[in-house]
C-alpha cells in the first residue's frame, strides 16, 4: 500500500504534469509574472464556470475577505456576524479593519451557521453576515439572505472550502457557493480542491460598481497608473499561480467527484457504528468535501483515536481545537459560554480524515477499518 497523505498533492500533480509543466515554462518565457494572459484568462474561465459577472483575483483568500469588506465601505465600530467553528482568517480581517466581530454557534449537523442564533445576533450597528460553507457544503443561504433582506445587510460569502458546491434555492434556481450574496470570497491554498502551488484568492460579485471598486483595491487605489482614487493594498495573482488553476479549473468537477466517491466509502464502512456520525449534506447544497469530518461520540476518547491513527501512518486533524471565542486574540466579555454549546461540543468530537483525489479502495479500507477497531473496543 502507497503511503497516506491527508492530501496528496505531488500524486495529483504527476496526473496533470505535461500540461502543468507546459503552462509554467509558457510563463517563464512570456516574463508576464503579474497580471499577464494566463491571470486574463483563468479570471474569465472562473467566471465561466461560475456563472458570475465578476472575479476579481488577488493574492490569497484572507485578503479577498478583507477586500471585501473594504469594498462595502464598513467602518470601524460596524458589526460584522460570522460564525465561532471556523478558521480565524475569517475573524481576523474583521479585527484588522476594526470593525467589531460578533461571533455565533453554528448547526450541530452541518457545521454551518445557526440561523437563529444569527436572528439574535443582530443589532441597529450589524452591518454584514459572513456564512462560512465549512468542509465543502453550503450554510442555508435562502435563510441567510432572508435575514439580510429584513435588515439591509450586506453579505459576504466565505467560500474558501466550497468552491465548486452547488446551491439549490426554494425557487429551484442553482447557483455555485459564492456567488449568491453580495460577495463571495475563495482561496486557492494548495490544499483546497482547487489549488494553486503557492498562495492564491479571488473575489466574486454581480454588482458592476462593487466590482469597479474592488479593482481599484488590489492594486493600490489605482485605476489609472499613480492616480489613487481609493485606499487600496497590494494583493494580486501572479501568473504562475493562474497558469497553474488555468489547468486545473476544468478538472474541479472530477476532483470533486473524487472526493465525494471516497466519502462515500466513507460513509458507508462507518454506517452501522454507533460511536461515530457521519457528515450530513443538507437538502439544498451539494458537497464537495473539502474535509470529511466525523464525529466520534459514545465516550471514545477523540484525542486517543487521533493519536491512534498517526500511530498507524494514517494523517488526520482535528478542525478546529479552539473555537474562536476562546482564542487569546478575540476574547470578549460579550460572550457567554451557553451562546456556544455545539461549537464546544464539537471541539471535543470532531476528527477529519484524509480527503483528496488519489485515495485508492486499499488506502480507503485501511483506513476505515483502523478507526473501527479502536471504537469497537
Amino acid at each position: 500500500m502507497k503511503k497516506i497523505q491527508m492530501v496528496d498533492l505531488q500524486g495529483q500533480y504527476q496526473q496533470i504534469k505535461p500540461q502543468v509543466d507546459e503552462a509554467l515554462h509558457s510563463v517563464l518565457d512570456s516574463a508576464y509574472y503579474v497580471g499577464g494572459p494566463d491571470v486574463k484568462t483563468f479570471q474569465s474561465d472562473l467566471e465561466t464556470y461560475l456563472g458570475v459577472k465578476h472575479v476579481i483575483p488577488c493574492a490569497n483568500g484572507t485578503d479577498a475577505l478583507q477586500i471585501a469588506m473594504m469594498g462595502l465601505g464598513l467602518e470601524p465600530g460596524d458589526e460584522v456576524i460570522t460564525v465561532d467553528f471556523t478558521f480565524a482568517a475569517t475573524v481576523e480581517v474583521i479585527a484588522l479593519l476594526r470593525l467589531t466581530p460578533v461571533l455565533v454557534d453554528v448547526d450541530a449537523a452541518t457545521f454551518n451557521m445557526d440561523i437563529e442564533a444569527l436572528k439574535k445576533a443582530i443589532t441597529p450597528k450589524t452591518k454584514a453576515i459572513v456564512p462560512v460553507h465549512l468542509f465543502g457544503q453550503c450554510a442555508n443561504m435562502d435563510a441567510v439572505m432572508e435575514v439580510a433582506k429584513a435588515h439591509n445587510l450586506f453579505v459576504i460569502e466565505d467560500n474558501a472550502q466550497a468552491i465548486g458546491a452547488d446551491y439549490t434555492s426554494a425557487d429551484g434556481s442553482v447557483k455555485k457557493a459564492g456567488t449568491i450574496g453580495n460577495i463571495g470570497t475563495t482561496s486557492f491554498f494548495p490544499s483546497k480542491n482547487l489549488g494553486c502551488y503557492g498562495d492564491g484568492g479571488a473575489i466574486f460579485t454581480n454588482d458592476d460598481d462593487l466590482a469597479h471598486i474592488i479593482r481599484g483595491i488590489v492594486n493600490h487605489g489605482m485605476y489609472k497608473r499613480y492616480y489613487h482614487d481609493v485606499v487600496g493594498v497590494n494583493s494580486r495573482l501572479d501568473s504562475m499561480q493562474a497558469a497553474v488553476l488555468r489547468i486545473k479549473l476544468p478538472l474541479l468537477d472530477g476532483y470533486c467527484a473524487a472526493r465525494l466517491k471516497a466519502a462515500t466509502f466513507y460513509n458507508d464502512a462507518f454506517a452501522a457504528s454507533d460511536k461515530i456520525i457521519t457528515p450530513v449534506t443538507s437538502s439544498y447544497t451539494t458537497h464537495v468535501f473539502h474535509q470529511y469530518t466525523l464525529r466520534i461520540v459514545g465516550g471514545v476518547d477523540r484525542d486517543a483515536l487521533h493519536q491512534h491513527l498517526l500511530d498507524n501512518n494514517i494523517p488526520n486533524a482535528i478542525y478546529y481545537p479552539v473555537p474562536l471565542h476562546s482564542q487569546k486574540a478575540y476574547v470578549d466579555a460579550r460572550y457567554k459560554e451557553e451562546d456556544f454549546k455545539v461549537t464546544n461540543e464539537l471541539i471535543h468530537t470532531v476528527i477529519s480524515l484524509p480527503i483528496h483525489t488519489e485515495l485508492d479502495e486499499e488506502q480507503l479500507t485501511f483506513i476505515t477499518n483502523t478507526l473501527l477497531e479502536f471504537v469497537s473496543k
